[in-house]
């Protein structure tokens, strides 16, 4: 068994995020200077994280997210980002570019849920989930062809989270010494998340708050789990996942007293 922790970033502001209109995949927008000054934020926040695999959404707005934060990293100096198209944000079909209120006027119209629905040519949440699936295979893969014979398996002492103060960059790390940075979007972190707790009994924090666990991530939010994998036939197997934290914006604190 192997051992890693995987911390997903949102993406930073762009000026879509800011004026609630949907980017989905055929929006490909730069960030705005709000979301410049967030990747600072969180690159400064995640600085002393040796993280040894990077792995990116093709969109833009993630692109120069991860270039900021790998730019501000003491220890990734070399590291090289994988574009991976499996990150892509969630399609939305004909809303891209509209309004987040006409998705939920569309939703309304078809009697369902704004989170159910579908517009013509997007992409369901299944669909979604199954692409995560599918970059999770990849990543695990690749993760015991490069670590498991060099690295030690941290599955006894990963459970030492608490060691840290509440809130640093480094919590759930102690004893773990490869780690996976995943650079995404706000809807399909969302979906990653609910796959890893929900479908792969993912343990969670103690006292932790479903509404917090499932809710939107803000852009720069820090996400992070820990996963077991083992070799496996036809494919490597999750052994056990443990959820560290979810949505955590602290970093954007500053910012917000600045404005």
């Amino acid at each position: 068994m192997f051992t890693f922790s995987l911390t997903m970033v949102r993406h930073g502001e762009t000026q879509y995020n800011r004026d609630k209109l949907l980017q989905g995949q055929g929006v490909d927008t730069l960030l705005s200077e709000t979301g410049l000054q967030q990747c600072e934020a969180v690159g400064q926040y995640l600085k002393d994280v040796p993280f040894t695999c990077v792995f990116v959404s093709n969109l833009q707005r993630a692109v120069q997210t991860a270039e900021i934060i790998l730019r501000n990293n003491a220890h990734c100096e070399g590291v090289k980002m994988t574009l991976e198209p499996l990150l892509r944000e969630r399609g939305f079909g004909i809303a891209e570019g509209r309004h987040k209120e006409d998705l939920k006027n569309m939703a309304n119209a078809a009697g369902q849920a704004c989170r159910d629905y579908t517009p013509p040519g997007g992409e369901t949440e299944g669909q979604v989930r199954l692409r995560f699936k599918k970059f999770l295979q990849v990543l695990f893969k690749q993760m015991l062809d490069k670590h498991s014979q060099s690295e030690p398996d941290a599955s006894s002492s990963a459970g030492g989270a608490a060691a840290a103060a509440a809130g640093s960059a480094h919590d759930g790390l102690q004893g773990v010494t490869v780690h996976a940075l995943v650079v995404s979007h706000g809807a399909y972190i969302r979906v990653a998340v609910r796959h890893l707790v929900e479908d792969l009994n993912c343990s969670l924090p103690a006292g932790v708050k479903m509404s917090h666990l499932f809710s939107p991530c803000p852009n720069t939010g820090v996400s992070r789990f820990l996963l077991t994998v083992s070799p496996s036939e036809p494919r490597p197997a999750l052994s056990a996942a443990r959820c560290v934290f979810t949505n955590r914006k602290e970093h954007l604190e500053s910012l917000a007293e600045a404005q």
